[in-house]
């Protein structure tokens, strides 16, 4: 799957990917005539997703609502446009909304490169000094793990970001892990250098794993497309060494 190209993931799930950004990738799931979008990609216009709405026979205003798994610039770009056009509602974990509405800066990452050194100057070092900021967009409801959003339930994900969320579809036996879990430019429990608490991190990815997946969505790079369980279970091995 190239990084400028929609993938349809299961029934009603397309993947929506952006080079820019780092491979960065938003979700857009359909039940029952409505529409649910996980993340904006990085661009502030949200021309991607309004073609993809418009492919699959879709008006913006079919979009109901909109979720965010947590405050980075790569996830938020066209949130704000999307809102006016669609009037979707916005929803994020609390401990995120006020960096989404533009409130307070997202929590600084540290200065010192670390592996993958590729995600370094384009990403690393800009956020370390606070450069790239999103265009602000006001959240209208919280959510956290347990709640439903379409026909997703929220699964709390802290480390990468301490309101970091994941959302689990059980019926297509899929996960949107965010950024818990990167493929691009390797696989990865994310990426290192961006991970604000490695306890509570690891704490996530064994939850993860256990809702046992077959898909794994990630925010970074292409979406493992079978055997996500035992991809995941790999993951957890590996970090805890």
């Amino acid at each position: 799957m190239s990084a400028d190209r929609v993938t349809q993931l299961a029934p009603g799930l397309w993947a929506i990917g952006q080079k820019k950004g780092g491979r960065v990738h938003a979700f857009l799931c359909e039940e029952g005539g409505e529409l649910t979008l996980v993340d904006t990609l990085y661009d502030t216009d949200g021309a991607r997703i309004l073609e993809q709405l418009e492919r699959i026979g879709h008006e913006a205003g079919d979009l109901k609502r909109i979720v965010i798994t947590h405050g980075h610039r790569s996830h938020l770009g066209g949130l704000r446009t999307l809102k006016e056009v669609t009037g979707a509602t916005v929803l994020a974990h609390p401990w995120e909304a006020d960096i989404v509405a533009g409130e307070r800066k997202a929590q600084p990452v540290s200065l010192i490169p670390r592996r993958p050194y590729r995600t370094y100057f384009p990403f690393q070092f800009a956020s370390s000094l606070g450069l790239g900021a999103h265009p602000a967009c006001p959240v209208d409801a919280h959510v956290a793990g347990g709640d439903r959003v379409g026909p997703l339930e929220v699964v709390d994900s802290p480390g990468h970001s301490p309101g970091h969320l994941a959302f689990l579809w059980e019926e297509n036996r899929t996960l949107i892990a965010g950024d818990a879990v990167a493929t691009w430019p390797s696989f990865l429990p994310g990426w290192p250098s961006f991970t604000l608490n490695e306890r509570k991190h690891r704490d996530s990815l064994r939850r993860l794993a256990e809702t046992e997946p077959q898909v794994v969505a990630v925010g970074h790079g292409p979406p493992i497309r079978e055997g996500g369980r035992e991809r995941l279970r790999d993951l957890v091995d590996a970090f805890g060494r």
